[in-house]
């Protein structure tokens, strides 16, 4: 059972974002500090990364634990409501970055 109404957790959800969060920035903070210059969301590349190092022909993908199912993880829960939408959704996520994976390296990308 969900402590909100439907209305209430639409908002909730639309404001998670899928750029700029903690854990990026952190990491591009530290990615910097240490001299090394990147792109951030690079559209011409399958999947979008969130950093790319084109000098290191490398990208990053900085991936949540929960929209991607993380293996082991505390924070890789499956809700309780709505759980067949969750599981198909973590799914379908998780598929999603195997695809782009390969794609990026069959390119020639090192992926992190």
């Amino acid at each position: 059972m969900d402590i909100w109404d439907n209305e209430k957790r639409s908002q909730v959800m639309s404001r998670i974002r899928s750029k700029n969060t903690r854990p990026e920035m952190i990491l591009r903070r530290a990615l910097f500090a240490r001299g090394f210059r990147y792109r951030v969301n690079d559209k011409r590349l399958p999947g979008t990364p969130d950093i790319v190092l084109p000098r290191y022909k490398t990208v990053i993908f900085v991936h949540g634990c929960f929209w991607h199912g993380h293996e082991g993880c505390k924070y890789a829960t499956t809700p309780k409501t709505n759980t067949e939408f969750w599981v198909e959704k973590i799914t379908t996520n998780r598929g999603r970055d195997k695809i782009h994976t390969t794609q990026l390296i069959a390119l020639g990308w090192n992926v992190l």
